[in-house]
């Protein structure tokens, strides 16, 4: 199956997930700031880690394109 997206959707992914990200932290901090100001910033937890996913997330769209491994495994081993 084959399961490839476009670069266009891969990057309008990206964007969606982006905006998520920062909405979705913007909301925390906000909660942070009203509620519980004066303990430990707890947002951070969740700043970090889903920002690592989303630079995953960006390097996988930006990055160059992988040639299949499989089939040059196979087009080598018959090579020989």
């Amino acid at each position: 199956m084959n399961t490839q997206k476009s670069e266009t959707a891969r990057k309008w992914g990206l964007r969606i997930h982006l905006a998520l990200y920062v909405l979705s932290n913007l909301a925390q901090v906000v909660v942070w700031s009203r509620y519980d100001s004066r303990s430990h910033f707890w947002p951070v937890w969740s700043i970090v880690v889903w920002g690592i996913g989303l630079g995953f997330h960006t390097w996988s769209v930006y990055s160059p394109p992988r040639p299949n491994t499989a089939r040059n495994f196979s087009a080598r081993r018959a090579n020989r």
